[in-house]
């Protein structure tokens, strides 16, 4: 059998080991990225990349460079971008597909593997999220550029490649609910999984049948991700025999991507991902939605 990619044999990096790798090549070293982000603020990121960020690292913005263009009605709040653009976008920060990539935010992980998990879509084979992200790189003596970021010298054209995860659609969505051995985890929280609160889509609820695994729950009181032997004892049981036919979702394919990542850095096989998540599911009304805790496991 062939040996995993880098992406899912190592999808995370710890600030100290980044910092104890050999000098050398600048140009060849790991590429950072930075994906910092507020769903309350879309501005927010950027502008504090602009103040400070890690040495060299250019910006991914989740709504102009990680997601597709919204189509009122049909899609959820971050669509998946379209697998060309999205090797151009990332082309066009340096981001080059034979070079080690490593993405970082500031809030636990969800939009640097929002990034990951679109590399990986993408065929990168050897990207990377900071565990711990700025705050970690900090913590590790890590310096900060600061001062106005420089344009990134754009990476060669990416050749296609097959992608090393699968994101999945609404029809396959509703085909799993006819399938109970097929297992959906949320990975929003409870509040919003159960449709007591829902401050962002105007639907509140989860797919019927669905599991809530909320995201931050794969991280530690120092918002670093717990170890791989804790991460195994959260997911294996939840995902049962066969990961890979599972599916994530949240609420519009952000804080999923954070599920596959734990799950991946258990040492499990990376589970599908329903990309357009809840926010797509609910511009059909005629798609189920179920509301209250989650349903029994078994009979």
């Amino acid at each position: 059998m062939d040996p995993l990619p880098a992406s899912l044999a190592r999808p995370l990096v710890s600030a100290p080991a980044l910092l104890a790798e050999p000098g050398g090549d600048p140009a060849r070293g790991p590429r950072l990225v930075d994906c910092r982000f507020r769903l309350d603020d879309p501005g927010a990121g950027e502008l504090a990349w602009r103040r400070e960020r890690l040495p060299g690292a250019p910006y991914l913005h989740l709504d102009r460079d990680l997601s597709g263009p919204i189509v009122p009605g049909r899609t959820g709040r971050h669509p998946l971008p379209e697998r060309e653009a999205l090797r151009e976008r990332f082309r066009l920060r340096g981001i080059a597909r034979d070079r080690t990539v490593v993405f970082y935010d500031d809030a636990g992980g969800p939009f640097a593997a929002r990034a990951w998990w679109l590399a990986c879509l993408a065929g990168h084979p050897d990207a990377h999220v900071l565990d711990g992200g700025l705050d970690g790189w900090r913590a590790a003596g890590g310096a900060l550029e600061t001062g106005a970021p420089s344009a990134p010298v754009a990476a060669p054209p990416w050749p296609d490649a097959p992608p090393l995860v699968t994101a999945v659609d609404a029809d396959t969505v509703l085909a799993a609910l006819r399938a109970p051995e097929t297992v959906l985890v949320d990975a929003r929280a409870r509040p919003r999984f159960e449709g007591r609160e829902e401050p962002i889509d105007p639907v509140a609820g989860h797919l019927p049948g669905a599991r809530c695994l909320p995201f931050d729950g794969n991280l530690g009181p120092d918002r670093r991700f717990l170890s791989p032997e804790a991460l195994h004892d959260r997911w294996a049981s939840v995902l049962g025999p066969d990961p890979a036919a599972a599916i994530c979702y949240c609420g519009s394919g952000v804080t999923a991507a954070h599920d596959v990542l734990a799950v991946v850095a258990a040492g499990l096989p990376p589970p599908r991902l329903y990309a357009g998540s809840w926010s797509e599911w609910i511009t059909d009304p005629a798609r189920p939605v179920a509301r209250g805790p989650e349903a029994p496991a078994g009979p």
